[in-house]
């Protein structure tokens, strides 16, 4: 944890109030209040801090003291109408990070002229980073949902949290027993309380934007969409909020942690992954997410089809090598899916080789399961697929998210929760074997001894 050496109060703050539980400000004030209560739990529920901080990549460890401000005013450049919300310093010893911390509520949102601002004001404090919280949502707290310049990104490092990441969080920590401390464990179910009720101002993400009707319509009449486009890209932009806020659905219903997989490249390169994303759209007319749920057979992939008007859900998994024929294979995959519901779910059978997989109804491979063999080969891995037609709904930039935030955990709930991949059984002990105590350590150095004679005759 990087910084300057501090042994008090930053030189760089005139004047801030200590974030407080309970702040004294006025009903217009909504972001204030909100922004207070969260930043008083910050320092003060110390395991809620450190995980929320470690997310940020910041580590906090025993020696570290967090300290949050509120109504903050800065030497330089503090007394402008750009005036951030607060203040986060974490000291361990004589080292210090800090970060100004931006926050929007309800439908408000970041802009990219406030933060320009704002990581100029903090370049200018020689502050570390300025961490924003809003209804938007980023698949990294390192990805940011506004698109600023390389210039701007230079002055300090910007950071990001959803209001409802921040939630899903506390509710996890408080359903695990993260958080052991009676009173810690009191004051975050209060942040808990207070973050749920509507008069917070936290919302999820509800709506694709007016973009998404408009790509859709356009591909459905057989038209091309530009990678380049504004529309391709904001449309992108909208599949990266609500994937994430769907992450955090799961999260909250599994009371575990789902993450959305970003490849390693893309993970240090945001504009990267939004052009490689836009590209995939453009040529496949699809939007394609994987979601991790800790200890599951495999990764759970999410598409958004636009020709085929559908949402799309899958697991692959290897076949058991143990068993000889494709139907015993199958019959192991069957009877692990034996309590779900078959309606939209399909099963793959991939083959030795590169030639295509086969697909069946998961109706049809339980009335006969003999239907699936063919070609004298064994099927080598599964792929357990789940297909849900939106019809017109898909263009509904509300429908198209209510629905897949249904479908979703659908498929987790007849699919994800009971799939299991296959492992091989440990070796067994031979029946035949010979007693341990039949052979002695003189016998076996005869024969290691004989063998090494063997190796040594020439060849005739």
């Amino acid at each position: 944890m990087g910084g300057r050496d501090v042994t008090e109060r930053p030189d760089f703050l005139v004047r801030g109030e200590r974030a407080r539980l309970f702040p004294v400000l006025a009903d217009t004030s909504k972001e204030g209040r909100t922004l207070s209560i969260l930043l008083a739990c910050l320092e003060t529920v110390e395991e809620f801090g450190k995980s929320l901080l470690a997310d940020l990549g910041v580590k906090a460890g025993g020696r570290t003291k967090i300290e949050a401000y509120t109504e903050v005013v800065l030497k330089k450049g503090g007394e402008k109408t750009a005036r951030p919300d607060g203040l986060l310093v974490l000291k361990t010893g004589a080292k210090s990070w800090t970060a100004l911390v931006e926050a929007k509520v309800g439908n408000s949102e970041l802009t990219v002229g406030q933060l320009d601002s704002y990581l100029e004001i903090a370049k200018m404090n020689g502050i570390d980073a300025l961490i924003t919280i809003s209804n938007q949502f980023a698949p990294l707290p390192s990805h940011h949902p506004v698109q600023l310049s390389n210039a701007s990104l230079k002055k300090a490092t910007l950071l990001h949290w959803s209001w409802m990441y921040v939630l899903t969080q506390a509710t996890l920590q408080l359903g695990n027993s993260d958080i052991e401390d009676k009173e810690q464990r009191v004051i975050l179910n209060e942040m808990v309380r207070f973050l749920s009720h509507p008069s917070a101002g936290v919302k999820s993400f509800d709506q694709m934007p007016a973009s998404w009707t408009t790509v859709a319509g356009t591909i459905q009449a057989g038209g091309t969409v530009s990678a380049k486009s504004n529309d391709a890209q904001e449309v992108v932009g909208a599949w990266y909020q609500e994937t994430r806020d769907l992450c955090l659905i799961l999260s909250r219903q599994l009371g575990e942690e789902v993450d959305v997989k970003v490849p390693r490249i893309h993970v240090s390169d945001p504009v990267l992954r939004l052009k490689t994303d836009a590209q995939g759209l453009a040529s496949e007319n699809c939007l394609r997410a994987t979601f991790v749920v800790p200890n599951t057979a495999a990764a759970i992939e999410i598409s958004a089809d636009f020709r085929k008007r559908s949402v799309f859900a899958s697991m692959r998994v290897a076949a058991p090598t143990d068993r000889k024929s494709t139907k015993a294979r199958l019959n192991w995959l069957l009877r692990q899916l034996q309590k779900s519901k078959p309606d939209g779910i399909h099963i793959r059978l991939f083959w030795p080789g590169r030639g295509p997989f086969t697909q069946h109804p998961l109706t049809a491979l339980r009335d006969g399961p003999e239907a699936a063999e063919g070609n004298g080969k064994v099927v080598t891995s599964f792929e357990v697929v789940f297909a849900r037609d939106l019809g017109g709904r898909f263009a509904q930039r509300k429908n198209f998210i209510i629905d897949l935030e249904q479908a979703i955990p659908d498929f987790y709930e007849q699919v994800g929760q009971h799939l299991k991949a296959w492992q091989p059984q440990a070796p067994k002990i031979k029946e035949d074997r010979l007693d341990a105590t039949d052979v002695s350590t003189e016998a076996l150095r005869e024969e290691a001894e004989d063998a090494v004679a063997d190796r040594n005759v020439p060849a005739e």
